[in-house]
């Protein structure tokens, strides 16, 4: 008997259009469980309409998408049973306490009485908000509200999370609060999709999928797509940026991209080439630094345009 485990999530081929619009274009990938997966990209670029199938909102039209083995298109109550959702808008009640948010929320997948109780209580716990329970959400700060939204997506102990721009109106320090939590259910078993335009966000995923106009464009650990740039990356300002692009052609035999107004290549050791280039454009360079590859200029070397764009 295979004793393979099942993925928490397998999507094979799947295809959705808006009218003549493309939101997604013969997708196929695989998140195992237990991992943090992170879905980024512009708008536009297949995010939300994945995390629509995901969640059971929309049906594929094209292609197979199943969630721990249950296929989303015929099965969609097993796999609601086994997801939770964090929308990007917010879904509380702000005139309702946070323990009543999280009991009505817990009808809804059919917890009543002692068990409903105690997990509320132990909900409001984990999440350091048992002091806070007895309050309404219009007194509660952006990040916790957005802990409440949290625990609300957890109450029923789904196996997989879906979040969807979950730091979207935090401040930096709630930010850094909400990926703690995500890091301990990652520590739990529980596998986190994060669907997010925010680098630093990005990073901090087990792997990621870049996608561009509902087409995968790479999927591997931010660590190994980084790598793929190669070298270093060399970002140059210029009031002639195209000039300075045929200067470094002709003289350097470099080739250069503008992204923003922004000359940048990319080489080994480039510190070294710094002072040659300086050289070979003379008055051409406003300011150059140097640095290791980040995923923004992943993002730059497989679309040709910044993410910001």
């Amino acid at each position: 008997m295979d004793q393979t485990p099942l993925n928490a999530v397998d999507i094979q081929h799947l295809t959705h259009n808006y009218g003549q619009r493309v939101a997604l274009a013969d997708l196929s990938l695989q998140i195992a469980p237990g991992e943090v997966f992170g879905l980024l990209g512009p708008n536009g670029s297949g995010k939300t309409t994945l995390f629509r199938v995901l969640s059971t909102i929309i049906l594929p039209p094209v292609g197979a998408v199943k969630v721990f083995g249950r296929d989303v298109a015929t099965d969609q109550a097993a796999v609601r049973s086994l997801i939770g959702v964090v929308f990007q808008s917010p879904s509380l009640d702000k005139q309702l306490t946070a323990r009543e948010n999280l009991t009505h929320h817990g009808h809804l997948y059919g917890l009543r009485g002692r068990d409903l109780a105690q997990r509320v209580e132990e909900t409001l716990a984990a999440f350091k908000l048992a002091d806070r329970g007895r309050e309404r959400i219009s007194t509660f700060s952006g990040g916790m509200r957005r802990r409440v939204e949290v625990a609300m997506g957890l109450l029923h102990r789904p196996r997989l999370l879906l979040m969807d721009e979950p730091s979207t109106g935090l401040d930096p320090a709630a930010r850094i609060d909400l990926w703690s939590i995500i890091a301990d259910l990652r520590r739990q078993g529980v596998s986190v999709i994060v669907t997010t335009h925010l680098m630093e966000e990005a990073d901090l995923c087990d792997r990621l999928a870049i996608l561009e106009q509902g087409k995968l464009l790479a999927c591997d650990t931010p660590a190994a797509l980084k790598s793929s740039v190669g070298g270093d990356v060399v970002a140059m300002t210029s009031r002639e940026p195209e000039r300075l692009q045929q200067t470094l052609a002709e003289r350097l035999g470099l080739r250069s991209q503008t992204i923003d107004r922004t000359v940048r290549l990319e080489m080994p050791d480039a510190h070294l080439a710094v002072p040659k280039i300086i050289e070979a454009a003379p008055g051409l360079v406003e300011s150059i630094a140097v640095g290791k590859p980040t995923l923004q200029d992943v993002f730059i070397r497989l679309t040709g345009r910044s993410l910001a764009d």
